[in-house]
């Protein structure tokens, strides 16, 4: 018997359980999160096997604490390039991965092409890697940052 009470295609309340479980504690053994949506443990692992096999469980991570790594200086910067041509754009993706300090990077519709996550020391190494790093993107026009005073919500945390 399937419990089919939601819309998202090719899932139900079971597997809607699942993911929200895991987005919250990634290390739960299968018994553990089996008792928790109310399944016996193999209908439990089938189900956590299919859900990684279709894509809807992309991978297991730690979440680290950035205080500890002397990176909880956050800055949000939007990004405006010269040229949104799609080889332009291409370039810009491709050197933005390769940035350390970019924690993500989101093409944004809007005033400006792309929105920055950047992590790191302090300001002053901010500065350094904006300065030196991200201003030297291809295609960036000019920049703006926003400097995070507090984190309310984090889903990295």
């Amino acid at each position: 018997m399937t419990d089919k009470t939601h819309g998202t295609d090719g899932l139900d309340a079971f597997d809607e359980k699942i993911l929200k479980v895991l987005a919250q504690n990634g290390r739960i053994t299968v018994t553990e999160l089996a008792e928790t949506i109310g399944l016996s443990k193999s209908p439990c692992q089938v189900r956590l096997k299919r859900l990684e096999s279709e894509g809807y469980i992309l991978g297991y991570r730690a979440v680290l604490n950035a205080q500890k790594l002397d990176r909880a200086h956050i800055a949000f910067v939007e990004v405006k390039l010269k040229d949104t041509r799609e080889a332009a754009l291409r370039a810009f993706n491709t050197a933005a991965r390769s940035v350390v300090e970019i924690e993500e990077c989101h093409m944004i519709a809007g005033s400006f092409d792309y929105l920055l996550k950047v992590r790191t020391k302090h300001i002053s190494d901010y500065r350094r890697v904006l300065g030196e790093t991200i201003s030297g993107l291809p295609h960036v026009a000019h920049t703006s940052t926003h400097v995070a005073m507090e984190s309310v919500k984090d889903r990295g945390a």
